[in-house]
């Protein structure tokens, strides 16, 4: 990782893949049962923006960086956004500014360092409520747009529910054979699905949260990192990182767009939807993925990407491991514009402490 602290320059575009084996990797809590989010039409497998967004943040508060949006306090509290931000402003000195006058660099003082300390709101951003009725409270922003966005992800396929968990019961048999009690679990699971992101990384919206260059590689090890560590609860497990991508513009305000589009199943090497239940039932054709960088390569600065060693890819008749799309890229873009993270080793430089 680099030691860069300029506010990013270049737009990024990101492609990341996981999968969920026996999991519900997003339930829906207004359907009842927090079943897994299933597009009725097409049967994909949902995952909201917000659902990764939660995995990253929690892997930032575990990495020791500062957090605004966190799940609980620390003395295990529930707190509302109101709170936790004006807990973070009751310690300004503001009565040495004059508002009046220097409202401006009142507000560039206080945020430069909120920003500074909460990592989170550099990549999503956030709302900035205070319910007070301290004097400063009308000179602060309301809200920060985000500059990292990711859209809603699905899966690459139809999905099944695994009927064999929809609801487990713990039943206590008498000596006549009766039921005397259980526990319905409603545990609604997916069989198998390969969830598809895709995220921006905005340079003009990275101005106004103080998004660095290194914020920006920090997701390279980040994303894959959030999943091997925060999918740890009893629906979750079972969720794996197959692929990340990010794709680093040299153009200002340019990027290709949908590029997680241009991932799909090789039907002629994958089982059919149905019958998937691991990686090691499909191959990923990345062929048009290829083709677009290749088409706008004068516009792309790098790429910086991770497959798992067990995702089969096939390219242009080609079928094999992660290097199959790595030398397709190297081929495509030249071998200098092509990074291949190292995630558990590249991850140590991009920790608080990491300068010490």
């Amino acid at each position: 990782m680099s030691d860069n602290t300029e506010t990013v320059q270049n737009r990024s575009e990101i492609v990341f893949l996981y999968d969920a084996v026996d999991a519900n990797p997003n339930g829906n809590p207004l359907s009842g049962s927090n079943r897994p989010r299933i597009d009725p039409q097409t049967q994909q497998a949902i995952v909201t923006d917000v659902r990764l967004k939660r995995y990253l943040r929690d892997q930032l508060d575990d990495d020791g960086h500062g957090v605004y949006i966190r799940n609980v306090q620390e003395d295990g509290n529930q707190y509302t956004r109101g709170e936790l931000l004006e807990d973070r402003l009751k310690a300004v000195d503001y009565g040495k500014y004059d508002l009046d006058e220097e409202a401006d660099q009142f507000r560039d003082d206080v945020f430069g360092e909120f920003l500074e300390n909460s990592v989170d709101v550099r990549y999503f951003g956030a709302t900035m409520s205070v319910d007070t009725d301290e004097v400063y409270a009308k000179h602060l922003p309301d809200h920060f747009t985000g500059p990292v966005q990711f859209s809603p992800g699905k899966s690459i396929h139809a999905v099944n529910e695994n009927e064999e968990y929809d609801s487990l019961t713990s039943v206590i048999a008498t000596q006549e054979n009766k039921q005397q009690g259980g526990f319905d679990l409603d545990d609604h699971r997916i069989q198998y699905g390969m969830i598809r992101f895709h995220g921006l990384v905005d340079e003009h919206g990275a101005e106004d949260t103080k998004l660095t260059t290194d914020d920006v590689e920090r997701l390279d090890t980040l994303c894959w990192r959030a999943i091997k560590n925060q999918t740890i609860s009893r629906s979750k497990v079972g969720q794996e990182p197959r692929l990340y991508c990010r794709v680093e513009y040299a153009e200002e305000s340019f990027h290709l767009g949908g590029l997680d589009r241009d991932l799909e199943l090789d039907d002629e090497r994958s089982k059919p939807d149905e019958e998937l239940r691991t990686v090691r039932d499909l191959t990923l054709e990345v062929d048009g993925f290829i083709r677009r960088l290749e088409n706008a390569s004068e516009q792309v600065d790098k790429v910086r990407v991770v497959v798992s060693d067990v995702l089969e890819v096939s390219y242009d008749d080609d079928v094999g491991g992660p290097e199959i799309l790595y030398n397709a890229l190297r081929e495509a873009l030249g071998s200098e514009a092509v990074e291949v993270v190292d995630v558990y080793d590249e991850h140590t430089a991009t920790l608080p402490n990491a300068a010490e």
